[in-house]
């Protein structure tokens, strides 16, 4: 059972910020800076049903297809556990996943500099290529671009995918009732850690690797067993925080969070308290939260348990019937504490 916290006027969330003359960098971390670029700028010229819903796939119109697309930049393009081949497939088959649909097909856009070693180029592909065979994807259109010498990081890529939506009820924010149960399938942090010290810390050894995978399989085995899976995102730029306090003001229902039950190896928090980050606003590229009715979250969490991306799956809070919109976390001495979106983005360049 999670308790409750008190209301008090520290619980407010923030106002938003003022209205912007020039991008920041900040702008693309997905945090209140992203949802500001959104507000003021991007939705006021292109909004639309399907857009305005802002989730990570949009429905195309006759409701049998959903859409979704992604581009990455992350820097290095090889760290441990992946690269930016891996993560452009993984990413753009979490973001139909979540959203319901069995990913079918993936385009691919590849800007490349001038001066890229082929080898460079040949084992990106070769990454994609494996990747979306994990997935049981194929990549079957694509463009590309050369820019000049020192342009682009050596390459961008840019994914789009189409996914085929089920019978099942679509999860969906609008959903999520007063005592859903949140689940995660397995520890937090490790991508974006992963990338940092590989970027900077290059000279340090760690265990760490990158949970960048494919989660359209787990997922389907969730599906299967469960009815109705009432919400699931996953928690990548601005972490599980961001993901959890966005979705809290979303549904006008508190979320409480439990700390403890939150998984974090021990290699990730020694690099989080090392870089003097937050695990919890960190990215992920492999894990997704899945909100249940409370009456089939064991049954949920027996299913996630089953697929080796799930077989560290728990239960990491619920629900309120507080209607005030905040997610609260209850600390392991007791205590509670406020999250909130990050305002910008702790780590840049990390997918």
């Amino acid at each position: 059972m999670i308790k409750t916290p008190l209301h008090n006027e520290s619980t407010q969330a923030p106002t938003m910020p003022a209205r912007f003359t020039h991008v920041a960098l900040a702008h693309g971390g997905g945090g209140q800076l992203t949802d500001v670029l959104l507000n003021q700028i991007v939705l006021p010229r292109l909004s639309n049903p399907a857009l305005s819903q802002l989730l990570d796939s949009g429905v195309v119109p006759g409701g049998k297809l959903a859409m979704t697309i992604d581009s990455y930049v992350v820097q290095p393009l090889f760290f441990p556990g992946g690269d930016i081949g891996r993560l452009a497939v993984s990413g753009t088959v979490n973001d139909l996943a979540v959203c319901g649909a069995h990913p079918r097909a993936l385009a691919l856009s590849m800007i490349l500099a001038e001066g890229l070693e082929r080898s460079v180029l040949e084992r990106v592909l070769d990454s994609v290529a494996a990747t979306a065979g994990e997935a049981g994807v194929r990549v079957i259109t694509g463009d590309t671009k050369v820019v000049g010498h020192g342009q682009a990081d050596g390459i961008y890529l840019t994914t789009a995918g189409i996914g085929e939506l089920s019978d099942q009820p679509l999860p969906h924010p609008d959903h999520v009732e007063p005592g859903d149960v949140l689940i995660i399938n397995g520890p937090i942090a490790e991508h974006g850690l992963t990338v940092m010290l590989a970027r900077e810390m290059p000279e340090v050894r760690s265990v760490l690797r990158s949970d960048a995978a494919p989660l359209n399989g787990l997922i389907e085995t969730l599906r299967r067993a469960v009815a109705e899976v009432v919400f699931m995102r996953d928690p990548t730029r601005g972490g599980l925080a961001g993901l959890t306090a966005d979705l809290a003001g979303r549904i006008g229902w508190r979320i409480n969070l439990e700390e403890s039950q939150i998984p974090v190896n021990p290699e990730a928090k020694h690099a989080a308290d090392m870089l003097g980050l937050d695990p919890l606003e960190i990215a992920n590229e492999g894990k997704v939260l899945v909100v249940v009715r409370p009456g089939q979250a064991q049954a949920a969490l027996a299913a996630m348990r089953q697929h080796p991306l799930g077989k560290d799956a728990c239960i990491i809070g619920s629900v309120a019937p507080e209607k005030d919109g905040m997610c609260a976390l209850h600390t392991s001495i007791g205590g509670w504490r406020i999250l909130q979106k990050p305002y910008g983005e702790q780590l840049p360049r990390i997918c």
